[in-house]
């Protein structure tokens, strides 16, 4: 038996899921997503990512398709119905379907799919030996802080690094780093202090990068909410991408530069330590 996703109301066979064409999302990329990850059998983070996809919502004037105990109620029943241990469960939510016209009718019932992917999250051979990632002008729209399913530049800019020979991108606007294609951009100065850019409407307010600043309270480290620029990242002694799926990865090059000795750094080791920890003390999720 193949995977079991939600769609609309009902639990069913990935094959039979169906959404129309009219869909608003997939005409516009009128929606809205988050990714939880799964971690021995726990949602990492997930009161910030449904905090983050009611915001986000709200933002879009999109109503939520059910209310949040029964996301959480259809979260727990996906993980128990495909055995997921590990791995990350997904949520989109459109607008609603129409015919095709920028000004959308009023009272559209929102569109609701979600489900899991197995993969392996936890002590990859990336968070073990770290990343390499490039540098691009970011090409996206003015509202980054919505968490919208419009990712077309995300899209290209992922594939034009690979190509580069590298693992992934960072964005760079205004002469200062925004963010990474998917993930929230860090960095360690020589004398220790954790760096990352302020919340804004030009990056996504990211979910475990909110736990991280948390972490970096907990256990005393000195943190800094501002931009920096490419060279300074090039000049830093450590560097770490976060995300729901890569958790704390340690970033070992930026363009053509080598950061620090080309290996993940102590304080990156110390706060991958730090979040495992607190994800494996999380509260279990049960259906």
């Amino acid at each position: 038996m193949g995977r079991i996703v939600y769609c609309n109301g009902d639990f069913m066979p990935e094959e039979d899921a169906r959404i129309s064409i009219f869909d608003r999302g997939f005409l516009f990329g009128d929606a809205i997503y988050e990714v939880t990850a799964v971690l021995a059998g726990r949602l990492i983070d997930n009161d910030l990512h449904l905090d983050r996809l009611e915001r986000s919502l709200a933002a879009l004037s999109i109503p939520m398709p059910t209310p949040r105990s029964r996301l959480e109620q259809i979260q727990a029943e996906l993980m128990a119905r495909n055995g997921l241990s590990e791995g990350t469960i997904y949520l989109q939510v459109s607008r609603g379907e129409a015919d095709r016209d920028f000004l959308y009718p009023e009272g559209l019932a929102p569109n609701f799919v979600a489900f899991t992917q197995a993969r392996k999250l936890a002590d990859t051979p990336a968070q073990r030996n770290g990343i390499a990632v490039d540098l691009a002008e970011d090409p996206r729209w003015a509202r980054r802080d919505i968490k919208t399913a419009m990712l077309l530049g995300q899209v290209l800019a992922k594939r034009q690094a690979r190509a580069a020979g590298y693992d992934d991108v960072w964005m760079v606007e205004d002469g200062l780093v925004t963010e990474g294609a998917s993930s929230t951009a860090f960095i360690i100065t020589t004398d220790g202090r954790v760096v990352t850019r302020p919340n804004s409407r030009s990056t996504l307010p990211g979910c475990t990068r909110k736990a991280v600043l948390r972490l970096c309270g907990d256990h005393g480290l000195r943190l800094e909410e501002r931009g920096f620029s490419p060279d300074e990242a090039g000049a830093a002694a450590e560097a770490f991408a976060t995300s729901a799926s890569s958790f704390v990865m340690p970033v070992v090059k930026i363009a053509g530069s080598a950061i620090g000795d080309g290996r993940p750094g102590p304080m990156t080791r110390r706060l991958q330590s730090y979040y495992i920890e607190a994800a494996l003390n999380a509260e279990p999720l049960h259906p």
